[in-house]
């Protein structure tokens, strides 16, 4: 099972837009993956609705996407409190990971990659060493929000079927 998560809890954001592109080549390749935000979800304490979040997401997943916004040089806190509210070795140990850094800076989130490269190998996943950072994500996505900068799709496109392939 493949799933996307933008890790972070703004509404209408710029990870869940391109995760939307991931999703429709996934898709193109056969291949289903679910794209979940973190918005609305309670994510102060293992409340019923993150348990079952984590029952039907989480725990099944084999490989996951992680579409990660820059937040203040780094990736966001309220993805680091959906993971420390987590059955780490149940939802993460053993895993896959593909990351994907996005922000309207020059960067790409290029550190905050690091940083959840460093927290993931902790927790026994393995991450794919194509990291791809989307640096100015605001003149990539036009007025509809679809992607539509085609150096950026074909960057997705051979980072994905490498992830496939992993």
């Amino acid at each position: 099972m493949y799933t996307l998560i933008a890790g972070t809890n703004r509404l209408d954001s710029n990870s869940a837009k391109i995760g939307v592109s991931y999703q429709k080549m996934l898709h193109n390749q056969g291949i289903q993956a679910e794209l979940y935000t973190l918005s609305g979800l309670d994510l102060n304490h293992r409340s019923e609705s993150f348990i079952e979040f984590e029952t039907r997401v989480l725990i099944p997943t084999q490989k996951f996407i992680l579409l990660m916004p820059e937040y203040n040089g780094s990736y966001p806190g309220v993805f680091k409190s959906m993971i420390d509210l987590c059955a780490i070795k149940d939802c993460w140990s053993g895993k896959k990971a593909l990351l994907t850094g996005i922000s309207t800076g020059r960067g790409g989130n290029i550190r905050g990659m690091e940083h959840l490269t460093g927290t993931l190998n902790y927790m026994n996943v393995f991450v794919h060493p194509s990291r791809l950072p989307i640096s100015l994500v605001h003149q990539l996505i036009d007025e509809h929000t679809v992607l539509n900068d085609e150096k950026t799709l074909i960057a997705i496109e051979q980072q994905l079927n490498e992830f496939v392939k992993f």
